[in-house]
């Protein structure tokens, strides 16, 4: 079997495409090697079907396989399961830039597979999934327009770095994972560290540089090695079914188009479409035209008079003009036995968010390729539920969707976040969707930071998302739209979700339906995005100004302290004995990491208290000449055995308990009596020499010399 490869240098780093030798019979199959990395992506399409769906049916899975980096799953079952929460977010990753990339009428079903099957812990596997996944594509029989390729941007002392390694990463201020075509951005995942509008600016067409020559030179090996496209399949609406739409719809749709209210939109709408199809689909007849292409032509006709209104009369579906924000309203404290609950409400938009403070127990554990055992102190639950849209649906695990606007809502809040030294909490954050029409996860973002603040975390900076549209025509001309609807989004020609404050950005999301994207408009677009954020922003400090200095009375109170690696064992004890009476006495939570950083949880300030001296105690070391209270122990012919620390015994000898002649300790005292000692000596074995009787005499002394005064 000879395989049949292409290089290419992006980064200064050399990427290796193969066909021809591994699974031959998929439609399209390539693998992708960078350094020791190593990624698998097919593509297969079903070109039979009985009918014409509603939808492209396109499906993309992509799994790290943990032999790749030699080890396997933890757990019980040594076996990859079902998707983790990074596998979900990169499958988003690729299917978003690749869809719109299919030719207009392929809607036969396509599966694309990709596997990480070798990792070197250097070479991120993400970008590779992606330039194999659209390879597979390009080489295959599937319709698929053109190539595209992704790439990920680092950037470090100010300059940007093209697919970073995973150490690299650590110092970067910027995560940034695009695709694009030879010639625009098609897609961009990004999260910083409050960068301005241009630096994100100059990053997305640094990475786009790098695009570039992997599509150029994907297209030259697609001319060498790819397969002849199967277009049999492709179905195009016939003009004479627009044509009649168009007739019909014309005085239904436009006045249903301009209702401002959501429901009484989407009823006047769908009774327009009862009406169409009443006419086109007479009862008794044969039908003249396809039912999905009356659908098809209904959306085409709707979204040409949607955009129509936008860009000849800057009006849109409510009303407003392009830059207008729908109105806002605000309640904090919506929850009064939550730590912090906040309902953030934006026109047909709201989300309740909800924070939860608690331990190192609380945090989110799991494991990747580069960690077995790594755990989130900060992450945002986000729930979509069928009632917030009016509908009746599935209730379970979350989504694909669900997963991904949580964590494009936690990278944007992640930034503001405090050092853990200095708030040593887990936090989890909720954000339940009670109603949706636009841009649901920048609501979670404006309404965790204010459920973050009324929990009393002290954040660095309070932030703000908003969701960012646009109109563009055949020549050229367009309209951004500030705060986009559900209709503006399905019908529109971007989405491109921004969030920070004044002065810079924490995290962007882009996907763009068509390839006109220039610089300027994108410039625009970040422009806008930022006076609209910055208004939501004033709208949320007029409610909530900072963060609450206190923590809500039934939120856990923590304390940490630092211990010497070595005194670890000490705390924790043979089997956990030691920490976890600690814990039954004191009725707290502990947690010790491997650096000796000690975390105390407890609504409780005393328990905490005492929890922390036991601790103490434990790990502290006798001085000689220090006094001490301790408990008796063990009392034997000789002296006593007194508990002067947790776990650490001196012996009192009979001779200097008293400065009187002693013939039988326990007509004195009895175990577990408290006395106090001093320290007179520790030998080289550790052992330490007691005395109750030298207390006594510097007793004697000082009640001597205030006598003589």
């Amino acid at each position: 079997m000879k395989s049949k490869t292409m290089r290419v240098i992006v980064g200064g780093q050399e990427l290796i495409f193969e066909t021809g030798k591994i699974a031959r019979q998929a439609n399209g199959a390539v693998v992708v090697h960078c350094g020791e990395t190593t990624v698998f992506s097919s593509a297969c399409a079903a070109f039979k079907s009985e009918k014409i769906p509603d939808f492209f049916p396109l499906r993309v899975d992509y799994q790290e396989k943990f032999s790749a980096a030699g080890k396997t799953v933890g757990g019980f079952i040594k076996r990859e399961g079902r998707p983790s929460q990074r596998e979900v977010l990169m499958s988003r990753l690729i299917d978003r830039p690749l869809r719109p990339m299919f030719e207009k009428g392929f809607l036969n079903e396509v599966q694309v597979l990709s596997y990480v099957w070798s990792y070197d812990a250097i070479h991120q596997p993400e970008p590779l999934a992606l330039c194999a996944s659209a390879a597979a594509l390009v080489i295959s029989d599937i319709p698929f327009l053109k190539p595209i390729a992704g790439v990920r941007v680092g950037m470090i002392g100010g300059e940007y770095i093209i697919n970073p390694s995973h150490e690299q990463m650590k110092n970067s201020k910027l995560n940034l994972l695009l695709a694009g075509t030879k010639e625009a951005v098609l897609m961009i995942e990004g999260a910083c560290d409050f960068l301005t509008e241009e630096e994100v600016t100059n990053a997305i067409y640094a990475g786009h540089e790098a695009i570039r020559d992997i599509c150029i030179a994907l297209d030259s090996w697609r001319q060498e090695v790819g397969k002849p496209k199967n277009r049999d399949t492709i179905h195009t609406t016939p003009q004479e079914v627009i044509d009649a739409i168009e007739t019909d719809a014309l005085p239904l749709l436009p006045p249903a188009l301009r209702i401002a209210d959501k429901k009484d939109r989407e009823l006047a709408l769908s009774q327009a479409k009862e009406t169409i199809f009443t006419k086109l689909f007479p009862e008794g007849e044969e039908p003249q035209f396809e039912e999905a292409d009356v659908n098809a032509a209904i959306k085409k006709v709707s979204s040409d008079m949607l955009r129509s209104m936008v860009l000849k009369e800057g009006i849109r579906c409510d009303g407003r003009s392009p830059t207008d924000i729908r109105p806002i309203d605000i309640e904090v404290t919506l929850l009064p036995k939550t730590h912090g609950s906040a309902l953030f409400t934006r026109g047909e938009t709201q989300a309740l968010a909800v924070c939860t403070l608690g331990g190192e127990s609380m945090a989110q554990r799991y494991e990747t390729l580069d960690a077995a055992d790594v755990s989130w102190r900060f992450y945002i639950q986000y729930s979509f539920p069928p009632f917030s849209v009016g509908e009746v649906g599935r209730i379970g695990s979350p989504g694909r969707r669900e997963i991904g606007h949580g964590k494009l809502a936690e990278k944007a809040l992640q930034p503001i976040l405090p050092a853990e030294d200095d708030f040593p909490y887990t936090i989890r954050l909720e954000s339940n969707i009670t109603e949706s029409n636009g841009s649901s996860s920048m609501a979670s973002v404006c309404g965790g930071c204010l459920a973050l603040m009324d929990a009393g975390v002290p954040i660095k900076r309070p932030i703000a998302g908003i969701a960012m549209g646009l109109i563009l025509d055949e020549d050229g001309q367009y309209t951004i739209l500030s705060d986009i609807l559900g209709i503006e989004d399905s019908l529109g020609d971007m989405d491109f979700k921004v969030a920070g404050d004044e002065e810079g950005i924490t995290t962007f999301q882009m996907d763009i339906k068509v390839e006109g994207i220039t610089p300027d408009i994108m410039r625009a677009a970040l422009e806008q995005a930022k006076q609209g954020r910055i208004y939501i922003l004033q709208k949320m400090l007029e409610v909530l100004p900072e963060s609450r200095e206190e923590l809500p009375a039934h939120a856990p109170r923590i304390e940490m302290l630092r211990i010497a690696p070595s005194k670890i064992a000490t705390v924790i004890g043979p089997g956990g004995k030691m920490i976890r009476s600690i814990i039954e006495e004191t009725g707290v939570t502990i947690d010790i990491d491997d650096e000796g950083i000690v975390k105390i949880a407890s609504p409780n300030s005393e328990s905490i208290k005492q929890a922390k001296d036991i601790i103490d105690g434990l790990i502290a070391e006798a001085e000689v000449g220090k006094v001490y209270t301790g408990k008796i122990a063990s009392i034997v012919p000789f002296g006593l055995f007194v508990e002067i620390l947790p776990g650490k015994e001196g012996l009192c000898h009979i001779s200097e308990f008293s400065t009187e002649r002693i013939a039988k300790l326990e007509d004195y005292v009895k175990l577990g009596d408290k006395i106090t000692v001093k320290v007179l000596d520790i030998n080289e074995r550790g052992q330490i020499k007691l005395s109750r009787k030298a207390i006594l005499l510097e007793n004697k002394k000082k009640e001597y010399h205030k006598e003589k005064g």
